[in-house]
């Protein structure tokens, strides 16, 4: 199995690489969209784990790229800054699963198989907090704004630099 890491924290890709490897995989690293677009073209990839928030790109502009050129190969997107809008957004352009940060290797494993990973969701018995509410409606107009800061800030009626810090904020957890 062919796997392509797409990720730009060097000790996560590193680990990850590790990992895998002693599973018997062969592990290919990109840190942005262009390496991850020419080893896709260069290599049978089966599989590609890619980060939704690279340092200037968006995870979600590259798998559609990947999808483009190959269309069987499995991608499963794992992100740091989670949100609804983002998972259903990656779902819709081609992405098999959607794993929340830290994840470890054997979930990393089972999100690709769609039937194990369905058994293994638990239900939240309690609604989510007011905070991730608020992260996830930023997120969805953050989205339909195509990334525009600005616009995005316009629209929720806040001001670009407060609604940059709570960008760089890790989202609340459920």
């Amino acid at each position: 199995m062919n796997y392509l890491l797409v990720d730009d924290d060097p000790a996560f890709t590193a680990v990850l690489s590790r990992v895998l490897q002693r599973r018997g995989a062969q592990v290919h690293c990109a840190v942005n969209g262009q390496q991850a677009i020419s080893c896709c073209e260069q290599t049978a990839i089966d599989r590609v784990i890619l980060d939704l928030k690279l340092e200037r790109e968006s995870g979600l502009s590259i798998l559609m790229a990947i999808k483009e050129r190959r269309p069987t190969t499995e991608v499963l997107i794992l992100t740091g800054y989670s949100s609804i809008s983002t998972a259903v957004e990656a779902i819709k352009l081609g992405a098999i699963n959607y794993l929340c940060k830290p994840a470890s290797a054997d979930e990393i494993l089972t999100a690709f198989d769609a039937s194990q990973a369905a058994v293994d969701v638990t239900l939240c018995p309690s609604p989510p907090s007011v905070n991730r509410l608020e992260w996830e409606h930023i997120q969805r107009v953050l989205t339909a704004n195509n990334g525009n800061i600005s616009a995005t800030a316009r629209s929720l009626g806040m001001h670009r630099r407060t609604l940059q810090r709570k960008l760089q904020k890790r989202p609340v957890k459920d």
